[in-house]
């Protein structure tokens, strides 16, 4: 993804540590590289937050690399998180034949706060693609802060996983009643069978008199056939107010010309669409 590489890691975390810190980091690290070892590359990671403030946070508005400093920034990056990144891109540059299978070996053997820092930032890691097995299987947690560590402001499940897990992380979110807002790429990963999944759930909560969370429409625009525009129907009908801003973006968005001529009978939303006063960002 162009994030970084472990020597830009490695300056910004170095700058920001006591030498006493990074002078144990380094001599951890030989011994890991030299001794082939996983145990102590386990225990490093772990040992780790009794040698960092784990509350401290990163200094990233002066960083020359803007795409890496903006993602430190909105997950609101430790310096912790960040040495523990660094400790893992370092061992999989130095031998990612035999690191790579250990490294990712840690959503099995780390606590809740180590597994977060190995979700959120994946992307940071030498060939992150050879990891998505270990972000899937994360998928299965009903922990919310690992859940969001891997689906929240994360680039890495626009970036590897397929239409199948990805809809799998979107109806999650829904389940687990997180801010789908800060699911990245939605509109750029929305797929016919999520279209599908989506109008199905929304059923469902319909018949138990239960609301459907208006963002969770946003992946169907590209996808309205006849049943799908009969929620659009009701969405644009509803005496919810938000709930006609999502039918008409949703019809707007479309290039079925059934779904047009559903927007044209709404000429005041068609417009407010039209001129932007409607998004995804201000529905209330």
């Amino acid at each position: 993804m162009g994030f970084t590489d472990t020597k830009e890691l490695k300056s910004i975390v170095y700058e920001t540590l006591d030498h006493s810190i990074t002078d144990w980091i380094d001599g951890k690290m030989v011994t890991i590289i030299t001794d082939e070892s996983a145990k102590d590359l386990y225990l490093a990671y772990s040992l780790l937050s009794h040698k960092i403030n784990p509350d401290k946070l990163l200094e990233v508005e002066n960083l020359e690399n803007v795409k890496l400093s903006k993602y430190l920034r909105v997950q609101n990056t430790s310096i912790l998180q960040l040495a523990r990144i660094y400790l893992l891109s370092k061992v999989l540059k130095e031998n990612s034949g035999y690191f790579q299978s250990k490294v990712a070996n840690l959503i099995q053997v780390a606590d809740t706060a180590e597994l977060e820092t190995f979700l959120k930032f994946l992307i940071l890691l030498p060939n992150p693609e050879n990891y998505k097995q270990a972000a899937v299987e994360a998928l299965r947690t009903n922990i919310a802060t690992v859940f969001d560590a891997i689906s929240a402001y994360n680039p890495y499940p626009s970036a590897y996983f397929n239409d199948q897990q990805w809809n799998q992380m979107y109806l999650k979110a829904a389940f687990m009643q997180r801010d789908l807002s800060r699911i990245l790429d939605i509109d750029k990963r929305a797929n016919a069978d999520l279209a599908r999944i989506i109008s199905d759930y929304a059923h469902e909560r319909w018949a138990a008199s239960r609301d459907v969370d208006p963002l969770f429409w946003r992946p169907v625009g590209g996808f309205l056939d006849d049943g799908l525009l009969k929620d659009m129907e009701r969405l644009l009908q509803s005496d919810d107010l938000v709930e006609n801003r999502v039918g008409a973006l949703c019809c707007f968005k479309s290039g079925a010309s059934k779904a047009k001529a559903l927007l044209y009978e709404y000429p005041d939303l068609q417009e407010a669409v039209a001129q932007g006063k409607i998004s995804w960002m201000n529905l209330n």
